[in-house]
Parts: structure tokens; C-alpha cells; sequence
């Protein structure tokens, strides 16, 4: 096998962000671009040489090319073994799982996620640790610093791979095996869920189910593990087949980006459950018949009910949350008297947290939802968690969600999404409303009365280290607040995205329109930040 030394010279924009690098894909294809990342990977995680690789992602545009320039660098690197997805498909959950149960020694996943896909769309690419989660800032400030030096990168020069059929062969030294992509998730989700009582759900009951896959790569997973095992009928699983454009689609769990599944459950005979994931599978979107589940209460649900679940069923030793993410969860942890940690946004901030026993169950609002089973949010657990929960206590999603307020208050919440914002204009408004921090606290705005401003700075209980410059919070007393920050998901741009959260504990209460119940707080939000003169828009693009 003959290895190329290439002459290359650094990118300066391949610094990674909240979830690995993301790119329009074009970026990527440029001479070199992909390469350098890549052996920035290899020069800085030195355990891959002589060990075990797990590489796949959504089948997004540019997914097969990349694999196959990931395998020939592998091959040059001295990599013992590669663990590939059959025809490059890996959803992040399931490459976490394989990680975890092969005990390698990390993991490339090719995604950009919920963002779109295509030609003229996004890619992206993300080192997984040894623990199966995404790497620290610590490590990725390392391929950070790696990139910015490199003059040259090692290749093998061979034919393509062939990675469509299942088995395994050899690339010089190092072996390829092309698994199935479901076979080990899905065994894993049996061992955490009661297969049979939900197998029974489908089958003994008027129970009905739409599962929207949005083209992307949980179609396999959700007919494998809904249809085939679960016995749901076939159908179930809606736009089921990955499409390396998505369908022209965004791949995104929400209510707009999902509106066909929502057309579905708001429906004169709509279905009892459905659920979306995105597209590499590790976020979801709850609803039941007209009534959607937002992120922060699926995660409060889901703790306060854990004990129905067999994964679960001998408790859950803590929380933990995004700080966006609403306090819905921290008065479930109170009530069961256990820890509750509010971490900066991104999954590789809980990883320490599970890695030492300290939680169990952990959430985003970004519609992410997790346990420690493995180290990424996992949009069909959450799925399969409801579906159990339902089969056990047998009450619509509604009725679940409003009991569930009636015990612990419900937390009124929404999102609004700013997205494509000239990015000067956007880190002025973040800047200017910054410096106005230290003189708020206290003030009164609107019938509100501000308690804490400030910029979240995170310091890790196992290791110490300190995030800061993480959003901005403006606290209220009783229990609302606004929060503001720019998205690190995003290729175009910035996107702004503002959180608005009130606290409501009186059950005469708790019928209101969400935006109806927030208006005060959304306005108060727009004057504190200047949002329409800094962005020029008056309306946010999405809203969740």
C-alpha cells in the first residue's frame, strides 16, 4: 500500500464549534479542506494508531466521499481497525453505542445535524472520545491548534471501499468491518425498555402512532425497532428512507420544520402519539393528538416517571440541563431529593457529568434528550421512554404532560429563533446588551422585577475547568427569565435566539396560550435588547 505525503497549508476557519465543524459543503469540498481536519484528528489523537475507529454519519451530500477519504487516511495513520456503518449510515446515538460496546478508541461522525442537506447546503464532522461522546473543548482546542500548523497530510493511495455490503476486508494492515447499523442500538434499547408491554400497546389496544423519520438517517432505526420488533403497522414510520438531501427538507424536530406530522396529530381523527427525530438522530419532538410536548417538560416527564421503566426502574441519581433549558426539570430533581446540574449549551458539557455517576437523565431544549445509556442525546430513546411510559400507565400524552403540572407547576416556555443575522450586527446586540448587565439588577421592567444579569460562566464539578461568555441571563423574581445567545449550529451568519420562561404554580392557570401567557416578557425581551434595531427584524424566523 503506497502512502502520499501531501503538501498542504492551514484553513484558518476549522476551529470546531458547539457540535464538531460545520460547513456549507462546498467549504468541504475544497482541495485539502476535509484532509486537514482529519489529520489534525490523527496528530492529535495518537490512541487511533494500532486502534479501533467507529466512522459513519446521516447520509447527508458529501457523506460516501468523505468516508471513503477518512478510510484511506485511517489506513495511512497506522489504524488498527474501522468499524463503518453498511452504506455510510450511523446515526450519532448508534455510533456512541458502538463506541461504548467495542471499547474503541474513539469515533468520526459526518453530520451537521438538524441543518439542511444538499449540494449547496451544510456538512460536518465531529471527533467522538473513548467515552462515546463529543470531544471536550479541551481536545477540540487541540485539533484547533493542530490545524493552524499542519504542512502536509498522509494518504493512502488505493481504489475506493467498498462499504455496502456487510463483512469485513482488509486495507493493508488495517481491517474494515461493515456492520449493520441498527443490530447493536437496537439490542441496547431492549435491555433499557419493556419491549413486550409496548409490543402489546400496539397490538391489544386502539393505539395508533406516526413516527416521522424527515428522510434522514432514523428511518432504518424507527422501522427496524417500531414496525419490525414493536409489531406498529406498517406506515407508521413516515418519509422513512435517508436522502442525502433530506428531501429537500429541514431536517429539524419542530413544529415548523416537522408540519406534516403536525398536520397529522392536529387532525379531526389524529393519531395518539407521533414523534420526529432529526438528521442524525439524536434529537426528537413529542406530540400528542393536538398537543405538543416542549423539550424541557418531555425532560421533567420523563425524570418524574423513570421508575416505570426498566433501565430505570431503581432511580436516577440527578438531572442535568442546558442553562436555556427551562427549570421545569430542577423541581422534579428537588422533589426526588436528588442533584440538579445547569451546564452551558452542548451535549459534551454533561459528559463528565455521567462519566462520574453524578446524573442520570439529561436535556436540551434544542429538543435533545438523554441518559447515560450512552454520551450523546438520543432522539428514538426519548421516543421509545414515552411509548413505555404510555404503555404503562395507559392516559393520553395530555393527560400525562397536564398531571404532571398540576404536581409540579408548570413552566411556561418558547424560543425564538433570529436565524441568518449579519454577524456584526448580532455580537453588537449581544456586546451593547453585555455592558448594560451590572446595571440591572434590580431594576424594574415591565411589572417585572430583574433579581440577577449576567453571562453564564459554567465551572465543572469533576474537573474544574470553566466556560465562560455562555449566554446572557436576565432573572426575574418569581421565577421568570430571558435568556440570550448566538447559536453555534448555524454555517450562515448568526442566529440569535432569545428564551423566554415564566413560572406558573396555580393549576387555573395552566390553560393559556404559550406566546399569549409570554407576551409581556417577549416584549420586555425586544426593548431590553434593541432586537429590531440591531437585527432589523421585528417577527423571529422560527418559534418553538
Amino acid at each position: 500500500m503506497n502512502i502520499k505525503l501531501v503538501a498542504t497549508t492551514p484553513f484558518q476557519d476549522q476551529k470546531p464549534g458547539t457540535s464538531g465543524l460545520r460547513k456549507q459543503v462546498r467549504v468541504f469540498q475544497q482541495p485539502h479542506y476535509l484532509e486537514n481536519f482529519v489529520q489534525a484528528v490523527f496528530n492529535t489523537q495518537t490512541a487511533l494508531r494500532g486502534g479501533t475507529l467507529v466512522l459513519g454519519g446521516d447520509g447527508r451530500y458529501f457523506n460516501r466521499e468523505a468516508i471513503q477519504i477518512i478510510l484511506r487516511m485511517a489506513a495511512a495513520h497506522g489504524v488498527a481497525k474501522v468499524i463503518v456503518g453498511c452504506g455510510g449510515i450511523l446515526s450519532t446515538p448508534a455510533a456512541s453505542c458502538l463506541i461504548r460496546r467495542y471499547r474503541t478508541q474513539g469515533g468520526l461522525i459526518l453530520s451537521a445535524s438538524h441543518n439542511p442537506g444538499g449540494p449547496h447546503a451544510d456538512f460536518g464532522i465531529k471527533f467522538n472520545t473513548p467515552n462515546g461522546g463529543p470531544a471536550p473543548e479541551k481536545v477540540t482546542n487541540e485539533i484547533h491548534a493542530a490545524t493552524l500548523t499542519l504542512t502536509e497530510y498522509r494518504i493512502a493511495d488505493i481504489q475506493h471501499v467498498d462499504i455496502d455490503h456487510l463483512g469485513t476486508s482488509k486495507l493493508g494492515a488495517m481491517e474494515i468491518a461493515v456492520v449493520d447499523p441498527v443490530q447493536d442500538y437496537a439490542a441496547l434499547m431492549q435491555n433499557l425498555f419493556d419491549f413486550d408491554r409496548m409490543h402489546t400497546l400496539f397490538n391489544s389496544v386502539p393505539f395508533r402512532m406516526r413516527f416521522d423519520a424527515m428522510h434522514a438517517v432514523t428511518g432504518p432505526y424507527a422501522r427496524r425497532i417500531l414496525e419490525d420488533m414493536l409489531g406498529a403497522p406498517p406506515g407508521t414510520v413516515m418519509r422513512a428512507e435517508p436522502l442525502a438531501d433530506f428531501g429537500g427538507h429541514h431536517p429539524d424536530p419542530n413544529l415548523v420544520h416537522a408540519h406534516d406530522l403536525v398536520e397529522v396529530m392536529n387532525g379531526r381523527n389524529g393519531p395518539d402519539f407521533g414523534a420526529a427525530s432529526d438528521g442524525d438522530g439524536d434529537r426528537n419532538m413529542i406530540l400528542g393528538r393536538r398537543f405538543f410536548v416542549t423539550p424541557s417538560d418531555s425532560l421533567a416527564v420523563l425524570a418524574a416517571n423513570a421508575h416505570h421503566v426498566p433501565g430505570y426502574r431503581g432511580g436516577i441519581v440527578g438531572i442535568a440541563r442546558s442553562m436555556p433549558t427551562s427549570q421545569a426539570a430542577d423541581r422534579v430533581a428537588e422533589h426526588l431529593g436528588i442533584e440538579c446540574f445547569e451546564t452551558p449549551t452542548g451535549w459534551k458539557f454533561f459528559g463528565n457529568l455521567l462519566d462520574a455517576g453524578r446524573v442520570t437523565l439529561c436535556g436540551e431544549e434544542s429538543f435533545g434528550t438523554g441518559s447515560d445509556h450512552v454520551r450523546e442525546k438520543d432522539g428514538l430513546w426519548a421516543v421509545l421512554f414515552w411509548l413505555n411510559l404510555l404503555a404503562v400507565r395507559r392516559e393520553s400524552v395530555e393527560s400525562i404532560v397536564k398531571s404532571h403540572w398540576r404536581q409540579f407547576g408548570r413552566n411556561y416556555y418558547t424560543r425564538h429563533d433570529f436565524e441568518e443575522v449579519e454577524a456584526q450586527r448580532a455580537d453588537t446586540l449581544m456586546n451593547r446588551l453585555r455592558d448594560r448587565l451590572p446595571a440591572l439588577a434590580g431594576k424594574r421592567l415591565g411589572s417585572h422585577t430583574v433579581s440577577l444579569a449576567d453571562d453564564f460562566a459554567y465551572e465543572d464539578p469533576i474537573d474544574g475547568s470553566t466556560s465562560q461568555g455562555q449566554g446572557i441571563r436576565i432573572l426575574f423574581e418569581g421565577g421568570s427569565r430571558l435568556v440570550f445567545r448566538l447559536s453555534g449550529t448555524g454555517t450562515a451568519g448568526a442566529t440569535l435566539r432569545l428564551y423566554v420562561e415564566r413560572y406558573e404554580p396555580d393549576p387555573q392557570q395552566h390553560e393559556l396560550e404559550t406566546q399569549t401567557a409570554l407576551a409581556p416578557l417577549i416584549a420586555i425581551a425586544h426593548d431590553v435588547a434593541g432586537i429590531r434595531e440591531h437585527t432589523g427584524r421585528k417577527v423571529p424566523t422560527v418559534i418553538t
